[in-house]
């Protein structure tokens, strides 16, 4: 498990300094590509557009309203906890929790730079949120939980941060039946966000194992791995098995 969270961090890491240089972000295509519109990422720091390593956009699918406190764990260079800065407005917050220092810096430079006064970057883990129970009302995450080697637990602590009738409404990759243990043993395509994946009835199962109700997965894209840079006869095996997918569930009231 030490090897997984070591692995992400350092591509993380590696991830938000190339992004402070003005270079891209990620190794993890055909999931990261073409996630925001032009109208949303217009007004943000280069940085956080850069940074930006995720497989959909919650921020347009947790429908946020005015007021409300947002949780986004995984916050990488912080554009999704910019852009939900925007939509519970002045009388809202957005929290962004990150393990990697490099990510943390930058996202506190795009925090300045976007003129964001309701965002707080945390330092820490989410399987440990660093925050009291009943905190937040909606949680989102982009293609982070999958990285997690326990998931269960991340889901436990989102279900005890979330105020009673809160919503969890996350971006992630998800598979449709076996995925081989080739794949599973990769540590890059870990990193890359494919191997770690739950398969998509597993996932249902943990989240209501927390607690949750109204669980849905929506699938959002369904990949090809023709140009994922992996051996071609993996890339046939997980073809069409892998898919990012909007995770929806409720803590009940």
């Amino acid at each position: 498990m030490s090897d997984i969270k070591d692995a992400v961090k350092e591509k993380y890491a590696e991830a938000a300094l190339k992004a402070q240089g003005g270079g891209g972000g990620c190794g993890c295509d055909p999931v990261s590509q073409n996630l925001y519109s032009d109208a949303e990422t217009r007004g943000l720091p280069e940085g956080a557009v850069l940074a930006s390593l995720g497989c959909g956009n919650p921020t347009a699918l947790a429908q946020l309203h005015e007021g409300e406190t947002v949780l986004d764990l995984g916050s990488g260079g912080g554009i999704d906890v910019l852009l939900s800065a925007k939509r519970v407005g002045p009388t809202g917050k957005a929290y962004g929790l990150d393990m990697t220092d490099e990510m943390l810096a930058l996202a506190r430079e795009n925090q300045t730079k976007a003129g964001a006064t309701n965002v707080e970057f945390l330092k820490g883990e989410i399987e440990n949120i660093p925050l009291p129970a009943a905190a937040v009302d909606v949680i989102i995450s982009n293609c982070v939980i999958n990285l997690s080697a326990d998931k269960g637990r991340v889901l436990q602590e989102a279900f005890r941060v979330l105020k009673p009738g809160g919503r969890f409404a996350v971006s992630d990759v998800v598979c449709r039946g076996e995925i081989p243990d080739a794949v599973r043993r990769s540590m890059e395509l870990w990193v890359g966000c494919v191997a770690g994946a739950l398969e998509e009835n597993e996932y249902r199962r943990l989240l209501q194992a927390a607690g949750f109700v109204d669980v849905d997965v929506e699938p959002t894209r369904i990949y090809a791995f023709e140009d994922a840079g992996i051996d071609d006869v993996l890339a046939r095996e997980v073809s069409g098995r892998v898919m990012g997918a909007f995770i929806r569930a409720r803590k009940p009231a």
